[in-house]
């Protein structure tokens, strides 16, 4: 029970103070001119300006309320390192021990773990959010159980009492990490770029770690590569993307013994591969409707440098012209089929046949182009079958399809195989058809496949477009002249753009268009693994290693023709690695090395601020749980071996009780009273003056 004087004023406040203020003169005045009852006349006074004022005797019941300790442990990716959870165990149990001997004491604990998306350790994130669920009036300390390693310090709260940080690790903690300092999103193929990575050894290191050390390079899955580099220096590493699409770099360094952790030891670039620019030989034959449509394609597209070599003059044509002034200018045929085949990414045949302008060494080099890497499309006519045709050429040994002679001329719609249906080039090419279907084409020519894979076909079942491998290249045959019908929209036309696309890019050994490929992709840490096939029977499961070498095998469903998806739940970020078969993937499911493993020694530096400004501390585990002690407001909270808490002594009242403190007559009987007294002491001294 606390009893308590209070007002309860008849006039305001500013109109009390006045008549106060006025009494104070009136009372000056008496004292200077002598009256003997000026002291009776001061309590008349007062007692009418305390009557205004209303006091009156508060009585409250009040029920005591208990401190609240707030317990924040950091159980983020980094507190797993070392001894840390033994350390963060013995120090919960401790302090859960002492405040359960304070008396009128509560605790609170909060957990908290890795933030979403690799934000990192959101621990002022946490503590706002616990504070913000208990009355502040109450909060007698806040402990915080890490490792420094706090990634949202401006979004610290203000604390309403101590705060404490218990910090985990050792003194002799070190580590080596990896760091990327600079890699490109896109980079053109073939061409060098410098990405720079470091070495980098923090904490307490030990001399067995040596100032030099083993980095190991891996492009996709292809064997890696080993170098020896200085450790704590900047190092400029030439790097030349090998094909295009993804291109997924993986740098490591080896674990050695007694660091932190390995988990930093690695690093992944993702890089996409682009062309600068296509470079394509278009060889044309004798003129035709069609002609014009394969040069516009191709000029249409800004990336696609374009060499054009055609033959005007028609076959039949004989006027003992040579052939070497058949030209308005001596085109460069050696420096185009000797000297710089090697440049172009792609040569189209289109209804060529052997005149004698290229000699057959051409023909030959363009052989040996392909097999080393080179790609050709042939867009055959009814030349094809004729007896000065392509395949009466060395091209012959390359190419998938041999002429019967026979011309097929009727009207008929390219239709994808069932195999097409599979096939990256044609899968899926239907939806581009419009209403009714792809237009007409008019004549093909009857092939026979001698090997590759027939995507489309035409008239009575003929292959119509094979592709096929030879060597390290790659060749496509389009049997027959009539595609420039879809070009003009004939019938609705076709997607005859698409298809080159398609066409050119499997022919240039883009990786999202080979036949067999497994792939991923990463939504957050959702990942998408996609098996292509053109094999009729469903592939197995792929199995899936994780950063912590775990592994999973996980049964794909088919998602399309020729196409098989799974999804699942990354358990970690990381590097994963995917296997089925003989392919090989590799990804990384956010930063390689999370934001938890950029900086792993632990410190209580970044804390130190917030820590001071309430008088707490940052206290080493490692030299043992400091006791809990209890302290006044406004005192230092910590010393060797301890911290302390501040009391709140918050209550809540339970019930109130308000009575004056004098009715009003009393105080008028008062002041009346006194002013009588006053009145009669003034009169008597004054008669005996007289």
């Amino acid at each position: 029970m606390i009893a308590s004087v209070v007002f309860d004023p008849l006039l305001p406040w500013p109109l009390i103070w006045a008549l106060a203020g006025l009494a104070f003169l009136l009372l000056a005045l008496a004292l200077w001119r002598g009256l003997s009852g000026w002291a009776l006349r001061g309590l008349a006074s007062a007692a009418l300006v305390a009557a205004l004022a209303g006091p009156s005797l508060q009585k409250e019941e009040r029920t005591p309320l208990s401190d609240i300790v707030i317990l924040v442990v950091d159980e983020s990716a980094s507190q797993t390192l070392g001894d840390r959870p033994a350390q963060s165990a013995a120090a919960v149990a401790r302090v859960q021990a002492e405040v359960a001997a304070l008396p009128n004491t509560e605790l609170r604990v909060v957990r908290f773990g890795d933030a979403a998306e690799d934000a990192g350790t959101l621990a002022m994130t946490a503590l706002a959010e616990a504070l913000a669920e208990e009355p502040r009036a109450r909060v007698a300390g806040v402990l915080l159980v890490s490792d420094g390693r706090v990634h949202d310090l401006d979004l610290a709260p203000q604390m309403p009492a101590p705060f404490h940080v218990l910090l985990t690790g050792q003194e002799d903690d070190w580590d080596r990490r990896l760091v990327l300092k600079n890699a490109p999103a896109f980079a053109i193929i073939g061409e060098e770029f410098v990405m720079q990575i470091k070495v980098e050894d923090s904490g307490a290191v030990p001399a067995r770690a040596g100032s030099e050390v083993d980095l190991t390079i891996a492009v996709d899955a292809d064997p890696p590569q080993t170098f020896r580099v200085p450790v704590g220096e900047d190092l400029d590493l030439p790097v030349v993307l090998p094909h295009g699409g993804m291109n997924v770099l993986q740098f490591s360094v080896a674990p050695v013994e007694g660091e932190l952790t390995d988990r930093n030891n690695a690093v992944v670039a993702q890089i996409n591969g682009v062309r600068d620019r296509l470079r394509v030989l278009l060889v044309s034959g004798e003129p035709h409707a069609g002609e014009r449509v394969w040069r516009n394609l191709l000029k249409s597209d800004a990336s696609v440098d374009l060499v054009h070599f055609t033959i005007l003059r028609p076959p039949e044509k004989q006027d003992g012209v040579p052939v070497d002034e058949l030209s308005l200018i001596a085109f460069p045929t050696r420096e185009l089929f000797i000297e710089k085949i090697e440049e172009f990414d792609l040569i189209i045949f289109d209804r060529y046949r052997m005149r004698g302008i290229l000699p057959m060494s051409y023909i030959e080099n363009v052989v040996s182009y392909v097999r080393g890497g080179g790609t050709v499309l042939v867009a055959a006519g009814p030349e094809y079958g004729a007896v000065d045709s392509l395949y009466r050429s060395p091209l012959a040994e390359i190419l998938p399809v041999a002429p019967t002679a026979q011309v097929v001329e009727e009207g008929f719609r390219p239709k994808i195989t069932d195999l097409g249906q599979r096939h990256p080039v044609t899968e899926g090419l239907e939806k581009f058809a419009p209403e009714g279907g792809w237009g007409r084409w008019f004549r093909a020519v009857e092939v026979e496949q001698l090997s590759g894979q027939a995507v489309m076909e035409g008239p009575q079942g003929l292959p119509l477009l094979v592709l096929d491998r030879v060597d390290a290249g790659r060749v496509a045959v389009l049997a027959s002249d009539q595609m420039w019908l879809w070009g003009r929209g004939y019938e609705g036309g076709g997607p005859q753009l698409e298809l080159l696309r398609r066409l050119a890019h499997w022919m240039l050994k883009e990786p999202e268009l080979e036949e067999e490929t497994l792939t991923a992709t990463a939504e957050g840490q959702v990942l998408t693994i996609t098996r292509r096939t053109i094999h009729e029977e469903p592939p197995g499961p792929v199995t899936v290693t994780g950063p912590d070498g775990t592994q999973v095998v996980l049964e794909m469903l088919q998602s399309a023709p020729g196409k098989y998806a799974v999804e699942w739940k990354a358990p970690l970020l990381g590097l994963y690695r995917l296997e089925h078969e003989d392919l090989t993937r590799v990804i990384a499911v956010g930063a390689t090395a999370p934001r938890e493993f950029v900086a792993t020694i632990a410190s209580g530096a970044a804390l130190e601020p917030l820590v001071a400004g309430t008088r707490g501390a940052v206290m080493p585990l490692s030299a043992g749980v400091p006791d809990l002690r209890t302290v006044s407001e406004g005192r230092p909270a910590a010393g060797r071996g301890w911290i302390g808490i501040t009391p709140r002594e918050a209550y809540v009242t339970v019930d109130v009780q308000v009575m004056a403190l004098l009715p009003g007559w009393a105080w008028l009987l008062l002041a009346a009273g006194l002013s009588v007294a006053a009145w009669l002491v003034e009169g008597r001294k004054g008669a005996k003056a007289v």
